[in-house]
């Protein structure tokens, strides 16, 4: 899925034009990576968290050409879903089992 679709399915659920929708969406998205870069984590409660770590500095090989390079340590950001999101991706998963 999309940016684009998912403005379009908010748009239509509330009766929004989708140009203030998208304004919205990216003022949401825009503010959850700002909070990140600032504080290193973000909770929305029901939905998940998003937090910065470390990766560390480590040996890895160049797959062409089989060498052995350093890559250096860098920031990267985990998201651990939340109690009701991980229900409901459980449901549907077991919807599809049967």
């Amino acid at each position: 899925m999309t940016k684009k679709e998912i403005v379009r399915i908010i748009s239509d659920k509330l009766g929004l034009t989708q140009l203030k929708t998208k304004e919205m969406v990216q003022k949401t998205f825009d503010a959850i990576i700002e909070t990140i870069a600032e504080e290193g984590r973000i909770e929305l409660r029901n939905f998940g968290v998003f937090e910065v770590r470390i990766r560390n500095a480590r040996k890895a090989h160049n797959p062409k050409t089989g060498e052995e390079v350093f890559v250096k340590e860098k920031c990267i950001v985990t998201f651990k879903a939340g109690k009701a999101m991980g229900e409901k991706v459980h449901s549907l998963l077991n919807k599809k089992e049967k």
